[in-house]
């Protein structure tokens, strides 16, 4: 038999679900954080109903609470659910064939992938046909903090979305080449901005390197990295500004595809391309 729920009880939940894009629509159109009391007047609602919502909307790190003032504000869980939207429209259909054209072009495996849950997760591989080829990874999760697609998201990510996710990791040494400390690694992400790319210097693997450049939306908005991956030996050298402008211009057709105009400061320079005046 089935149980139907009481209108009272429908008309609760719609109500919830109302009071919680409510809050979330207030917070997206100020440019300071509010409190519980301050969003209560705004929405002329009880204080304590408001407290209960944005606890539970904290947990699931929707909002973002600033401790020093009992303050809110949009949190990171927001950017990871929009990146994923957007990743899961047309990008894998968009980026294939930017990828085939990088793989013809470097001879190397070309790989997409996008940021969730604090993690790289691969979307879309192309592979090389060499006989030593790193192998299709799609589905794989990596460490954002050792992988040049992972540093290429967050080098170009809301400051918010980069505190949560450095707050997150717990540092492993997986090579002698590892960043292993958070002051490095926003040092490494200060060095990405200005240069336009990522590099994995044997940082997940020995003798693996790899290329990434961050993806942009029509906003401005990364959500996704390209690059390639192949021996260190082959990635790098006199070879490395060719890798490194094919990886570039991979990026910046494919944003392109998506609305993104170029921002002047992104184009390297030449002794960035050579790799030269910045740490790999």
């Amino acid at each position: 038999m089935t149980v139907l729920a009481r209108p009272s009880q429908t008309l609760y939940r719609v109500q919830v679900i109302d009071r919680v894009f409510q809050i979330l629509d207030r917070l997206a159109e100020v440019k300071c954080e509010l409190g519980a009391t301050d969003l209560a007047e705004r929405l002329k609602l009880h204080k304590a109903t408001v407290h209960r919502l944005l606890v539970t909307l904290e947990r699931h790190r929707v909002i973002e609470k600033n401790h020093a003032n009992a303050k809110y504000k949009l949190g990171s869980r927001l950017f990871e659910l929009g990146t994923l939207a957007v990743s899961r429209l047309d990008l894998y259909h968009l980026a294939r064939p930017h990828l085939e054209v990088l793989v013809q072009k470097t001879h190397e495996t070309a790989h997409l992938g996008i940021m969730s849950e604090g993690e790289l997760i691969s979307i879309v591989s192309v592979e090389v046909d060499r006989s030593l080829r790193l192998p299709t990874t799609v589905g794989r999760r990596s460490p954002m903090y050792c992988t040049s697609q992972g540093k290429a998201i967050l080098a170009f990510s809301p400051e918010i979305v980069v505190s949560e996710v450095i707050r997150s990791i717990e540092f492993k040494r997986f090579t002698r080449n590892t960043i292993t400390r958070a002051s490095h690694l926003k040092e490494e992400f200060d060095r990405i901005r200005k240069r336009g790319y990522a590099i994995d210097n044997e940082e997940l693997e020995e003798d693996l390197r790899c290329i990434g450049a961050p993806v942009f939306d029509h906003a401005g908005v990364v959500i996704a990295a390209l690059g390639i991956a192949g021996p260190t030996y082959r990635v790098g050298g006199g070879h490395l500004p060719h890798l490194i402008e094919a990886v570039l211009s991979a990026s910046r057709r494919l944003s392109s595809s998506l609305g993104f105009k170029a921002l002047p400061q992104m184009q390297p320079s030449k002794r960035q391309l050579s790799g030269r005046g910045s740490a790999a």
